[in-house]
């Protein structure tokens, strides 16, 4: 039996892990050798009470941290079970997506709102819009996320966009953070990337762009309170200069910090090589960078 006097901890994912708590985890993957990634995961949040703001499961850093576990040798994980749709199969495009008629107006003239994405007919719907007109095309977000719709006031589907998890590290903003990585695991659930934005390329209309990306500043707050439990208080998002100039989110009073180093958005072992982005960010909280960095209770 393990050692249950040792009170040291250690900061994995966000949650300090007393040895014991560690000894729970590798038990329970010895002897549940039958249940699957997800089912695992599942049942050491519940042993250990790890658990989001909103009273769910951890389960995505749960399993992040099995598999770290098992790039150790400390554990052997069982196999991940195929699905009956590959993840990386492509959404098929359908009449439901096709274009219709440009529409050419003034942003006066149409109206704008931005409206969460609930429905699973909704989200399918969402998913492949961006799969066909996103130049990224649609990936199945990484943990907490929320999706939106861009419509005009009638209705009318103008574009999409998406916030969720955070990249795991990126220097230019973790220095004007001032971040210790020890507050950046604690705290890094307080910041949601704005990973995909798409306005339809048959909607023409001045200035919506940058409309759309504050009204949904406005509610994101609101929003993933309520469906997770806590408030974000920073949003980010990378730019390709490549593609594009982000002259959206420069006109609604984004902040450009600087480059990224060209890894994968949640590489933490220089792996999954990309090109270099414009880091982009959006207080939402007057304390941020004392919220972030455990020197504020504020809106947590």
């Amino acid at each position: 039996m393990a050692d249950t006097s040792n009170k040291n901890t250690i900061l994995l994912f966000g949650r300090d892990f007393t040895e014991l708590d560690l000894w729970i985890v590798k038990e329970t993957v010895r002897r549940y050798p039958r249940l699957s990634q997800n089912e695992l995961a599942h049942t050491i949040c519940e042993n250990l009470k790890w658990f989001a703001p909103n009273g769910n499961n951890k389960v995505d850093s749960c399993i992040q941290l099995l598999r770290k576990l098992e790039s150790q040798g400390v554990i052997k994980l069982p196999a991940i079970r195929s699905k009956r749709v590959p993840k990386d199969q492509r959404i098929a495009p359908t009449l439901q997506t096709d274009a219709p008629a440009e529409i050419v107006a003034d942003l006066s003239q149409i109206g704008i709102q931005v409206q969460p994405v609930r429905e699973a007919s909704q989200m399918r719907l969402w998913n492949e819009y961006v799969e066909r007109y996103h130049i990224l095309g649609y990936k199945r977000p990484f943990g907490a996320h929320q999706r939106y719709y861009i419509l005009s006031g009638q209705d009318q589907p103008l574009g999409c966009i998406l916030f969720s998890a955070a990249a795991w590290a990126l220097e230019a903003r973790d220095q004007w953070i001032g971040w210790t990585e020890t507050d950046r695991s604690k705290r890094l659930h307080l910041v949601v990337n704005n990973t995909r934005f798409l306005i339809f390329p048959w909607v023409h209309v001045k200035n919506l762009a940058s409309k759309a990306l504050s009204l949904a500043v406005k509610r994101i707050g609101y929003d993933w309170q309520d469906r997770y439990g806590y408030s974000p208080v920073l949003l980010e998002t990378f730019v390709d200069p490549e593609e594009y100039r982000g002259t959206c989110y420069k006109a609604a009073n984004w902040i450009l910090l600087g480059w990224t180093a060209g890894r994968g958005r949640m590489d933490r072992h220089t792996q999954y090589l990309s090109t270099p982005k414009h880091i982009y960010v959006y207080p939402l909280h007057r304390d941020f960078r004392a919220i972030l960095r455990g020197e504020s209770g504020g809106d947590q």
